[in-house]
């Protein structure tokens, strides 16, 4: 009997041996298979809100996600706690978050200004007199109207003006009788005479006289009793300054003309957008509210000029102006197509200027999204330049920045609130 006692007992300290061995092997195994351990629970859409279990966001009713001991949603890359945000795909559709691969690449953009159209300087003439006198007639020309070349504007009478016409008829009966002369070859009195002549002729044409009536006096040689002014050139009469019945002064301005066949237009730039406009650039000027388009080229003939009030940079366009189109004081659209030069660039929204710093979010695996702080260089239209921070086949945020910007910031604050408790 005592055998079979002390069988039963060695048997039963066995058995509890081995199973206290796989107990351990067991505990041994599990122990090896644990993964870090989960910190909190987060909100996918509102990392500041955690809890120490799991369960479902009380805003959305998303499942909360766990946040592991060293996981990067813990601590980001450069050793902000909570920096780097995570959203899932389905919460980047709902909310717009959209992301672009960035590249080193050139390309082009195009500059839309607002320009004036003004005559060109080389093609306005102002029309006055050179001697003082009192105005007889006036054509029906207007302001607006449009004028040929030698057409008649207006006469007046000036007393004074009979002593020059009388000595531009003696000096042409002098060339006359030169000419008439049976001589070879005209000697010095002949070239006397004609130098005589041109100079009499000139002085008409300084009174206000026109080129037409100078051929009248040569056919007529009468002394006429007014002077007639005739347009200088072809175009459209801009400004009309006299009445019939008042006194003119020499010097004073009575018309002034604009040829338009050729004109201006004076275009700002508003920032640094302008070190990219060069001399002999081609623009596209168009007429709000019109389909046609003619073509301008930037001038190098002038420098830029500056505007201080504005802090603006002054650009002058040649354009030819078929049928006057264009009209002085005429408010057109300017497009200037710019060519930029390699480089890394991406939309404006996709950056985040706190005006200290400025940072992208850029995409890394499983939906996290890290901020990282770069450089700008040029800013032209919608894009900017990307000086450091980004290689090429980055995968930038470009919309919906601003939204995770202010969950990294909520999650920051914390993570932060956190520590100190």
């Amino acid at each position: 009997m005592k055998r079979v006692i002390l069988f039963s007992g060695l048997l039963l300290a066995a058995a509890s041996i081995a199973a206290g061995s796989w107990y351990g092997r067991r505990e041994a195994s599990a122990s090896g298979l644990r993964g870090p351990a989960v910190l909190y629970y987060v909100d996918p859409m509102h990392s500041g809100y955690r809890s120490d279990k799991p369960g479902t966001a009380p805003d959305c009713g998303m499942a909360l996600e766990p946040v592991y001991e060293g996981s990067p949603e813990a601590a980001s890359r450069d050793g902000a706690p909570g920096a780097t945000v995570r959203v899932s795909p389905e919460a980047q559709q709902r909310v717009g978050v959209r992301v672009q691969t960035v590249e080193n690449a050139a390309g082009s953009e195009q500059l839309r200004l607002y320009g004036r159209v003004v005559p060109d300087e080389t093609r306005l003439y102002r029309v006055n007199v050179g001697i003082d006198g009192y105005v007889r007639e006036i054509s029906t020309v207007t302001t607006g109207s449009q004028v040929a070349r030698d057409e008649w504007l207006a006469s007046f009478s000036a007393p004074d003006a009979r002593t020059a016409i009388q000595s531009y008829l003696v000096a042409l009966d002098a060339v006359e009788k030169g000419v008439l002369r049976p001589a070879t070859a005209p000697g010095p009195v002949e070239r006397v005479a004609a130098a005589n002549l041109d100079l009499a002729a000139d002085r008409l044409l300084t009174l206000g006289m026109s080129r037409p009536q100078i051929d009248e006096i040569n056919r007529t040689r009468a002394i006429p009793t007014t002077i007639k002014i005739a347009a200088p050139a072809a175009g459209f009469v801009i400004a009309r300054n006299l009445t019939a019945g008042e006194k003119i002064t020499s010097g004073e301005e009575l018309f002034r003309i604009a040829d338009l066949r050729r004109v201006w237009i004076l275009a700002d730039i508003v920032g640094p957008e302008a070190v990219h406009v060069r001399p002999g650039m081609i623009a596209e000027v168009a007429v709000p509210g019109r389909a046609t388009a003619i073509r301008g080229k930037v001038s190098g003939a002038v420098l830029p000029q500056f505007d201080a009030a504005s802090q603006s940079t002054r650009i002058r366009l040649d354009a030819e102006n078929p049928g006057a189109l264009l009209r002085p004081d005429m408010l057109v659209d300017v497009t200037l197509r710019i060519a930029l030069p390699a480089a890394i660039s991406v939309p404006v929204d996709a950056v985040v200027d706190s005006g200290l710093r400025k940072r992208v979010f850029v995409e890394r695996a499983d939906g996290r999204f890290e901020p990282r702080e770069v450089e700008t260089g040029w800013r032209f239209g919608d894009r900017v330049e990307i000086i450091k921070g980004l290689s090429a086949g980055d995968r930038v945020v470009v919309a919906g920045t601003f939204l995770l910007d202010s969950e990294s910031r909520m999650r920051r604050t914390a993570v932060g609130a956190a520590a100190l408790r």
